[in-house]
């Protein structure tokens, strides 16, 4: 947590980064992105000598160790580089292919959200824990696959079913801070078409632990190595509702 901490001074406000567009113009990479990968992978080896990384930016993967590190510098770039708070730092730990901890940190917010397998999620330093309202009355934080627009119409058809059964629909532009909302009761719901590890790898612990659910299409945990399907809920019984609004619309994954 106090590395992460310190990773975050390189998040600047004033906008002193440079961007740049990595394959589209709706993907973005800063200078900053590439600023706090580099210090986040350097002092974790240090603190964890042995240890491989999954990270988001420039294509570092070093997958075959027994402790993994999977690291999104910032989620939430595009956000990130217009003054938006919504953007955070993500570090998971996994050992053997499970999730160990996770600290997904909001800097312009100065919420950290901690968990580790086994003993609850925290907020701050103070436990959290997901809400108990039922899946009319929920919440549902969604996208239409920015970075792949040819799923953005079966995305919105199963938003539009969801919406029309719960509350109120909300898209903030980071699935890491998202999944954390759920995780301290600020949501329910949760659907995105196509996530990669490092988005969701300490978020989804950090709900888990705060008591909620999270799957892939098939109703098992998202990949750690590979892009997702992404399903999550404050309850089970929600989770799966929303994946059998998905499989309605969805045959098989499309990619």
């Amino acid at each position: 947590m106090d590395i992460v901490r310190e990773a975050s001074a390189l998040m600047t406000r004033d906008g002193d980064f440079s961007v740049k567009e990595k394959g589209g113009i709706e993907n973005i990479v800063t200078s900053a992105d590439l600023e706090v990968q580099e210090f986040l992978t350097e002092r974790l080896a240090d603190l964890l000598p042995g240890s491989g990384f999954l990270c988001e930016e420039e294509d570092l993967s070093d997958l075959h160790h027994e402790y993994l590190w999977i690291i999104d510098p910032i989620d939430g770039t595009a956000n990130f580089a217009r003054g938006n708070e919504n953007c955070c730092i993500s570090v998971a730990l996994v050992k053997d292919g499970a999730p160990l901890m996770g600290v997904v940190y909001s800097p312009w917010r100065d919420k950290l959200y901690s968990a580790e397998a086994g003993k609850g999620a925290c907020r701050n330093g103070t436990p959290i824990h997901v809400s108990a309202r039922p899946f009319e009355e929920g919440i549902l934080f969604s996208a239409m696959s920015t970075y792949r627009k040819e799923f953005a119409k079966t995305c919105s058809d199963i938003i539009y079913d969801l919406y029309m059964e719960s509350n109120d629909f909300r898209r903030s532009g980071s699935a890491a801070v998202e999944l954390c909302q759920l995780a301290a009761g600020k949501a329910e719901l949760y659907f995105e078409m196509r996530l990669m590890p490092w988005d969701y790898a300490a978020a989804a612990l950090i709900l888990q632990e705060a008591g909620g659910s999270i799957c892939d299409f098939e109703g098992n945990f998202p990949s750690l190595q590979e892009p997702s399907l992404v399903v999550a809920a404050n309850l089970a019984t929600s989770r799966d509702r929303i994946l059998e609004t998905v499989h309605r619309h969805l045959g098989a994954i499309p990619y």
